[in-house]
């Protein structure tokens, strides 16, 4: 527990040990948080509750500033279960409170939970008042569940955001000034590459709606991670950036090896792209994981996908992040497609399907069979200059 200002207390969660995230693709390597905010005062209210299985941490937070009792509003910004799983025991604890959600969250908190309480869904422009504050609703439906929403509260000029604009990071700090810059902001864009890269759209709506609404800012209390106070336009910048799929003339190329010959293709596509000074990086994907190479994408122009062949297609973990790339929706990008093969070929033919049914514009591709010979290291080193040249 912590207070973040006069009568508002962050109640929730550090999980310092949390690995996996949306199952096994997002890497949590610095932990997690599952944020809840107390308001106290005439009327206090609770901002979220947190996962399953913190239940009497949650509930020890509370009550060293106020009896759960005592609490008559909780806000549901969101069903997803980090967000939601101690809402049964919740629901116990705090007997007197009104709870308010969306209509799509009360739906779904059915099927979740078994719940004995009333939820008053709620729209955006709705509000309710404690006779100290005011919490105003504004709708966000996809960003990232149907479900979820913001609250706002202008006595305290604070935006409770829901996942927009979180973080996977851990610390005893509780602001964003209080840890290192270069730290937050890559968890920030981490966070943002594998929860809601593929919202673009609908985030550019929103934040447009956000700044028509003239909301005075001083806080923006996320679901996950730090509170924003000093780098507030800062990270909303970013995300209209990220949104827009504003790109840097930067390649990655991401290959799977089965007897190191992708490999060495890979690596002379690379000196391709050095030799012209291009910013590039080189992962494997057997020991890469894909929350990392989407932070490391996201800003990219140019994604170099190379697979070995292997029943006449590629290799599975090439295969999956190529499913899992699929789903982030990158826009305005480029590939080249890679890759050996022994008998007969078909993994390259595999990823540049993959990548056009992505929507990624594929600009070129090569092959070698066996060991590639110095006739087929000089296509892929010519590969890297092509592709360096069209990136300047």
């Amino acid at each position: 527990m912590r207070q973040i200002t006069e009568n508002i207390y962050a109640v929730g969660i550090v999980d310092w040990n949390v690995r996996k995230f949306h199952g096994n693709t997002y890497i949590t390597k610095k932990g997690a948080t599952y944020n809840s905010y107390l308001i106290t005062g005439k009327e206090p209210v609770l901002i979220d509750v947190v996962h399953k299985g913190f239940e009497e941490e949650f509930l020890s937070n509370i009550s060293e500033i106020i009896d759960p009792k005592e609490i008559k509003h909780i806000v549901l910004n969101h069903l997803e279960p980090d967000h939601s799983g101690s809402l049964e025991y919740v629901a116990e604890m705090c007997p007197n409170a009104k709870f308010y959600a969306t209509a799509k969250l009360k739906e779904g908190a059915s099927k979740y939970y078994k719940l004995n309480i009333e939820i008053n869904t709620v729209k955006t422009g709705n509000s309710f008042n404690t006779g100290d504050y005011t919490f105003k609703f504004i709708e966000v439906p996809m960003i990232h569940w149907p479900d979820s929403m913001m609250t706002y509260c202008p006595e305290k000029k604070i935006l409770f955001s829901n996942d927009a604009f979180g973080q996977h990071i851990t610390s005893n700090k509780l602001f964003d000034d209080e840890i290192d810059r270069a730290d937050l902001f890559k968890e920030a864009k981490k966070y943002y590459a594998n929860i809601l890269w593929a919202l673009g759209s609908i985030i550019q709506r929103k934040l447009t709606e956000l700044a028509a609404m003239n909301l005075e800012i001083e806080m923006i209390a996320p679901s996950h991670g730090m509170i924003w106070r000093k780098e507030i336009s800062g990270i909303m910048e970013l995300y209209m950036q990220w949104a827009q799929n504003k790109t840097e003339n930067k390649a990655v190329i991401v290959y799977e090896t089965m007897w190191g010959s992708t490999e060495i293709m890979a690596k002379e596509i690379l000196k391709g792209l050095t030799s012209k000074a291009i910013d590039a990086k080189l992962f494997d994907i057997a020991s890469t994981d894909f929350g990392e190479l989407a932070y490391e994408m996201l800003e990219a122009k140019t994604f170099i996908i190379g697979s070995s062949t292997h029943d006449n297609e590629m290799l599975p973990y090439i295969a999956g992040f190529l499913y899992f790339l699929k789903g982030l929706k990158p826009q305005k990008r480029t590939a080249f497609a890679f890759g050996s093969y022994g008998w007969a070929g078909g993994a390259v033919k595999d990823i540049v399907e993959t990548l056009k049914s992505s929507g990624i514009e594929v600009i070129g591709q090569t092959d070698a069979k066996f060991k590639p010979d110095s006739s087929e290291l000089k296509k892929c080193f010519d590969a890297g200059v092509m592709l360096a040249e069209k990136l300047n």
